[in-house]
């Protein structure tokens, strides 16, 4: 018999005897190596037994023994490879953490040398990189070997795929578990322009996450699992799995906190000015804030230093106040604030001009002695803080938002004046402004919808009207093109079409185009639905004015809901109106859409509805079809009414539909006259029934029948 053929006899019958008698089995096999010590089936057949029988020790030096002598035989690598798996995946299956103490017993050298080996027996990158960061992990020497060139590796790898996204897998990788190892690695010394690099890298994948969109069912769906790799912390979020990885490697916790920790460490490395570490991005700023007196008075390469350090982190300060700020007034762009807010409402908030002093910049000479004017005592006081209030710290204008239906109002309006004060910044001097478009370029800053909705508010806050409506296209574009994306035509969808809308109609309303606001206005108001009576007294509650004027430049957030916004509209329509219809020219029809409008938040408009009823009579006429289908105030009606009698002037009303063209053809005709003056009558007896309407079902149909009148009748 030849050599081979004993051998393979002897592991034979170890194999018959091992469910019989084990130590008989592991005795035949102790013969057969010493009679044949280079066969390598006898030693795996030994090593095999201790492992079925989970023996770890004995199981561990027997691996070792045929990793050093036997290192190309692929059923080694099989082995080795079902260990890396367990020593990746983190399982706390019990055979798992057998084959992970199996492992644990090799020699330190060897476990280095069997992880490299296992490396290289590894074709797919992402594999590879798993094995990699498993090696450097567990011996952080080789940090300063193998770490910068497996995280070029992934970014290669980001590259070749062409991925749309960097919440990918590879930069995932990249940024959360091999990066932190290359920073925080004292032996390591990466030039500044690698570490700018890699923040900016970094940051791109943390604001990207956090502010990610999402998806139809909840989850971005990913492929098998490949190593489940061990992200630091416990997720709190809902499902969100990568493609590529385990739903558990998917999670980044925290991902604000380990943005701001990592410019500390680079900031360390780079030697910036005055870097200690800042505790939150406030602190961040006011640093840089300081840091930029003192640049222009640099020299070249301290300008360069202070210029990166100054970029780089009132980008990020820019990025993270701006998001904050947006998840409060859109919060159902984002995948984590839609889970943290499953059972609350996500309606989007809208800033707007602010038209409080629609109603009380007009001022009245005459008053009405035949009846009491109802000027509430209540309209004279001032608002309550607890109704709301206005953060208003430093120059610029007045943001009014109602604090009840917004308890983060105070939060939010201070993100938004932080990210304007990052933006202005980073516009402070032009070589900050080209470093800072350089990154807005490499991360394509202009398809993020929530930063356009975020610059856009800046803007009108700013004033630029015209810009704003540039600004608010393309955001209208990116707001499409994610809804086509998602398939989506839920209400959140439409709410937010809405916000785009208004926010057009205010613009054109600020730069005196009030025929494209109106066509803007009626659009959103189609789409609306009124409010119960109920809601319209609460409407009017938050909408008291204040005793003092202000100047008319303020804003306001709105709540994009039917019972804010169609209000909002009703006051803008009023006055784009206003103007026309108090004009030296007579324009009966805009002061009729006046009349009708100022009923809305009544008795506030009283005084501008005086001033009109004023007009009237200096006309010594007024025609207005529209009168009866609309006109339900009783304190109007029972004015005009007395505009016809000896007392209050006879002024001529033709209020009713074809009254003109009566009149003009039987003039001669008392019985014809006195006819018209019953029907008058009659029809103010039938408008006095009405007074018990919803005011905001009858306003809305008023916008929607008198359409195309209401827009024809501004220039």
């Amino acid at each position: 018999m030849s050599a081979q053929g004993d051998c393979e006899f002897l592991v034979k019958r170890a194999r018959e005897l091992v469910p019989q008698d084990p130590y008989a089995a592991k005795a035949w096999l102790i013969t057969a190596r010493t009679l044949y010590p280079t066969d390598f089936n006898i030693q795996y057949e030994m090593y095999s037994i201790e492992r079925n029988a989970e023996r770890t020790a004995s199981a561990g030096r027997l691996l070792y023994d045929i990793f050093v002598n036997f290192p190309e035989q692929p059923v080694v690598w099989r082995e080795i490879a079902v260990i890396t798996a367990a020593l990746r995946n983190d399982s706390q299956d019990k055979h798992a953490q057998f084959l992970k103490g199996v492992f644990e017993t090799l020699p330190g050298p060897v476990q280095c040398k069997m992880l490299l080996k296992a490396t290289e027996q590894c074709f797919n990158t992402l594999e590879k990189a798993e094995m990699l960061l498993l090696l450097l992990k567990r011996f952080p020497e080789s940090v300063v070997q193998h770490g910068v060139s497996l995280g070029e590796s992934l970014l290669e790898a980001e590259t070749v795929e062409d991925l749309d996204t960097p919440v990918n897998c590879f930069r995932k990788l990249f940024v959360c578990d091999v990066l932190p190892l290359i920073l925080n690695n004292p032996e390591m010394c990466l030039p500044v322009s690698l570490l700018y690099k890699y923040m900016h890298k970094a940051a791109e994948f943390y604001i990207c996450y956090v502010t990610r969109e999402p998806s139809a069912d909840g989850q971005m769906q990913g492929s098998q699992e490949v190593g489940g790799l061990k992200s630091p912390g416990r997720g709190r979020g809902q499902r969100y799995v990568i493609d590529g990885l385990s739903e558990k490697s998917s999670v980044v916790t925290e991902p604000w906190e380990r943005l701001l920790e990592m410019v500390g460490v680079v900031g360390s490395l780079c030697d910036w000015q005055g870097e200690k570490g800042s505790r939150s991005y406030s602190e961040l700023l006011q640093r840089i804030t300081e840091l930029c007196r003192y640049m222009s008075a640099a020299d070249g390469e301290g300008f360069a230093r202070c210029c990166g350090q100054i970029v780089t982190c009132c980008t990020l300060v820019l990025f993270h106040s701006a998001f904050h700020y947006v998840s409060a007034v859109q919060p159902s762009l984002f995948q984590d604030v839609v889970a943290g807010h499953a059972s609350l409402s996500l309606c989007p908030w809208v800033l707007l001009e602010d038209l409080s002093s629609v109603y009380t910049d007009v001022e009245v000479e005459r008053k009405h002695a035949h009846k009491k004017r109802k000027l509430a005592d209540g309209r004279e006081k001032t608002m309550s803080s607890d109704d709301e209030d206005v953060l208003a710290k430093g120059r610029g204008r007045h943001i009014v938002v109602n604090k009840t239906e917004m308890p983060s109002w105070a939060e939010t309006l201070e993100h938004f004046r932080t990210a304007r004060e990052s933006w202005d910044l980073l516009h402070s001097h032009q070589s900050l402004e080209t470093e800072f478009v350089k990154i807005c370029s490499s991360w394509k800053t202009e398809m993020w919808l929530w930063f356009r909705i975020f610059l856009t508010d800046m803007i009108i806050y700013q004033g630029q009207y015209r810009k704003a409506l540039s600004s608010l296209a393309l955001m209208s574009s990116l707001q499409l093109q994610q809804n086509q994306n998602q398939n989506s035509l839920s209400t959140s969808s439409t709410l937010e079409t809405h916000r785009a809308i208004i926010q057009q109609a205010s613009c054109h309303y600020a730069l005196g185009e009030y025929r494209m606001a109106c066509e803007k206005l009626l659009e959103v108001v189609a789409g609306l639905t009124p409010q119960n009576q109920e809601a319209v007294k609460s409407s009017e509650e938050q909408r008291k004015p204040r005793s003092k004027t202000r100047k008319g430049n303020d804003l306001r957030l709105f709540p994009c809901t039917s019972k804010s916004i169609l209000p909002f509209c009703l006051q803008l329509m009023l006055a784009c109106f206003k103007l026309r219809a108090f004009t030296d020219n007579r324009d009966d029809l805009s002061l009729g859409h006046v009349i009708v409008l100022l009923q809305h938040d009544w008795p506030q408009g009283e005084n501008l509805f005086l001033k009109a009823v004023d007009k009237i009579c200096q006309q010594g006429s007024f025609q207005y079809e529209n009168f009866f289908n609309y006109v339900t105030n009783i304190d109007m009606l029972e004015e005009f009414a007395y505009l016809r009698t000896t007392e209050g002037g006879r002024v001529q009303l033709e209020l009713l539909p074809n009254q003109g063209m009566l009149i003009k053809h039987h003039t001669v005709t008392r019985g014809i006259t006195k006819g018209v003056k019953e029907d008058f009558r009659l029809a103010m007896e039938r408008q006095v029934s009405r007074c018990g309407e919803n005011l905001l079902t009858v306003l809305h149909r008023f916008c929607i029948n008198e359409k195309i009148i209401l827009i024809q009748s501004l220039p």
